[in-house]
């Protein structure tokens, strides 16, 4: 629905929008130049921390006590806990959410516990969450093993070749499977100091359970692999036990050369706990370096107030700090550059763009020379250090800011970015995030994946961004590249002009990330692909004048509108409407009004909703950041645009 007045502006107010929004990012700007916001996820990672320091026997009350605050808090009025803000009850982060606050000390007989053991068995059971949080379950003894998909750890010795092996997997779920693999294969029990129990949330007891894998599956894949599953379960006690040592010996190697110090094995929690816990099975003290290294890397994700704490399934500096540099750097352009105040913006843009460029990495060959050996490195990672994992999507941001910020001395950075990116093209002409080719989907229906999220395939907004450095960079030799790039996301368009979003919330992200592609490749603005995103676009502005689109569009494979408006997302979509020649356009024009009537006197704005996403219909995030500085690149667009001879958009993002 839109509104059918077009609101009017004056370049007083607009600028006094934009220069509030620039200060009060600045002011989250660290004294080396980098910006890094918090980066929330649902009930599982705060929870699956609280059941790690029980596993390790190493408990902090007070910390524990602030993590319980939390998880009540985001509790939802069905009783259980949602995978975002507002969303539906989900079976395995209530599951975490009730098991942590009990071994917290929460009493099973209180009414918020009540109510989530009843919503947890009206949904079938802890017998019926998904496999990781059976993992977790089998851990404290709560559930046998044979609760769990098998999974031998002999894994680590099937080659490259072979249909399925640990290369074939995305970097995220390598990293936690193979410390998995060992505590598969060792099966231990956590130390649980308090002897807490979690019966009372099955609905058949465990050990009379017989069906812990079962349909509906997605495809005829997973009947196949259920009856692999059957036979690995049969015959796994037969395996050698010398071949079961050297593959733990293999996993072990495979962690130790990743554990990225006090970044962290990935920079990812789950695969940092899961490398701690193999440590200790295989009879590490308490004191060994790398346990006493991993644990203050999991120290880092935590997010402490006076009252609450949580766990940050990562953390986002490089991303954050790209982002928000491509927003000082449009409103830099918005007026006030030869003034003191502008002076300063750019100083602390230089400061950004140096403390990117000091982080490229440059040195490491990581996983995805296993694919393409042949790329040089050049990348970068999302997270402070992630050397063995850097980011396709980070890369392009972050390579497209130093590009447009024109410091010749980051010259040679940007031109390592590009031969990287050129070399992790996968054949379909699309880029992953952070393998080539990773793109063998009959592996998401094993019974281990039922969260269908094993692989990292090319995806839409990845292979814009990509094709937005390319094309901004202007090499003649990239053309074949880009046109390859193009035709996969022609390909790729749905049926209603958009774009699916597969790393920020959905469709509006994706159509955006496309729409900046195709203005910086050349393609004409009246493109009939051109024309109906743009349709598609215009059509879901809310009667407010922005946009906003609710996480459960993963869920049904179509646009879903929030309940309210987001500032992020408003951004986004006009920013896709400005890079295609709209930026007169009347849904444009509401827009900019919508973002300036939400901003705060604190030049910030809000948005309760999540507005990113890990892994579709499992696993959503919240980039705190995305309020801030995405609202400020669109309206200094707008502003730039408006007030120039052109209203063409001249960089590709």
């Amino acid at each position: 629905m839109t509104m059918n007045t077009e609101p009017r502006f004056s370049a007083t107010d607009i600028l006094h929008s934009i220069a509030g929004a620039g200060r009060a990012l600045q002011r989250r700007q660290n004294r080396d130049g980098h910006w890094v916001f918090e980066l929330e996820a649902d009930a599982t990672i705060p929870a699956e921390y609280v059941l790690l320091e029980h596993y390790m026997d190493r408990i902090t009350p007070e910390r524990q006590a602030k993590i319980g605050v939390y998880l009540r808090r985001i509790q939802g009025e069905h009783g259980g806990w949602p995978m975002f803000h507002a969303g539906e009850f989900n079976l395995s982060a209530s599951v975490k959410a009730y098991c942590a606050l009990k071994a917290i000390g929460d009493d099973p007989s209180a009414p918020h516990m009540a109510r989530a053991r009843q919503a947890i068995l009206d949904h079938g059971g802890a017998e019926r969450a998904n496999v990781f949080t059976r993992i977790q379950l089998a851990l404290f003894g709560a559930l046998p093993w044979r609760g769990v998909p098998v999974m031998p750890v002999e894994i680590m010795h099937l080659p490259k070749g072979f249909f399925f092996n640990i290369w074939a997997m995305s970097y995220w779920a390598r990293t936690c499977v193979v410390p998995l693999l060992v505590l598969q294969a060792r099966q231990p029990r956590a130390r649980n100091p308090r002897r807490v129990t979690f019966d009372e949330i099955f609905r058949t007891p465990p050990d009379q359970v017989r069906d812990w894998i079962r349909g509906p599956y997605r495809s005829r894949w997973g009947v196949v692999f259920k009856h692999l599953d059957t036979l690995l379960r049969w015959t796994e006690p037969a395996f050698s036990k010398v071949a079961r040592e050297s593959a733990i010996a293999k996993a072990v190697a495979f962690v130790e050369e990743r554990l990225n110090g006090e970044d962290g094995l990935g920079a990812i929690y789950p695969a940092m706990a899961y490398a701690l816990m193999m440590y200790d099975v295989l009879g590490c003290p308490a004191d060994d370096p790398r346990c006493v290294t991993i644990w203050k890397s999991i120290d880092k994700l935590l997010v402490e107030t006076d009252a609450e704490v949580y766990c940050q399934p990562c953390v986002s500096p490089v991303w954050d700090t790209s982002l928000s540099g491509h927003a000082m750097i449009e409103a830099l352009r918005s007026g006030g550059g030869d003034t003191p105040a502008g002076a300063e913006a750019q100083k602390n843009l230089d400061a950004a763009c140096d403390w990117l460029v000091a982080r490229q990495v440059t040195a490491v060959r990581g996983d995805w020379a296993e694919v393409r050996p042949d790329a040089e490195p050049g990348g970068w990672a999302f997270q402070y250090r992630n050397d063995h994992y850097p980011d396709v999507d980070d890369t392009a941001v972050v390579g497209m800011l130093l590009h447009r910020n024109g410091r010749p001395e980051h010259a040679g950075a940007v031109e390592k970015a590009r031969r990287w990116i050129l070399g992790l093209q996968s054949r379909n002409g699309g880029w992953g995030a952070f393998d080539a080719d990773n793109d063998r989907e009959f592996l998401n229906h094993i019974p281990f994946a039922d969260h269908g999220a094993l692989l990292d395939p090319p995806t839409a907004d990845v292979t814009g961004r990509c094709i937005s450095f390319l094309a901004q960079l202007g090499h003649a030799e990239d053309r074949p590249a880009i046109a390859w790039a193009l035709a996969y996301l022609r390909a790729e368009q749905e049926q209603d002009g958009s774009w699916y979003g597969r790393w920020g919330t959905n469709y509006i992200y994706g159509t955006w990330s496309v729409l900046c592609a195709l203005n910086a490749a050349g393609v004409p603005h009246d493109d009939p692909m051109v024309r109906r995103a743009v349709d598609w676009l215009v059509s879901i502005q809310r009667a407010d004048g922005g946009w906003g689109e609710d996480e459960r569009s993963y869920d049904v494979g179509r646009y879903v509108e929030n309940p309210e408006s987001l500032p992020s997302q408003t951004a986004w979509a006009m920013l896709g409407l400005m890079a295609v020649g709209r930026a007169d356009h009347p849904a444009v024009l509401r827009g900019a009004a919508y973002l300036q009537r939400s901003q705060g006197a604190d030049g910030e704005w809000q948005e309760r909703a999540y507005n990113a996403v890990g892994f579709p219909r499992v696993f959503y995030l919240k980039y705190h950041g995305y309020r801030l500085f995405f609202p400020l690149f669109a309206l200094s667009r707008f502003h730039n645009l408006q007030r120039g001879n052109s209203r063409e958009v001249s960089f590709g993002f």
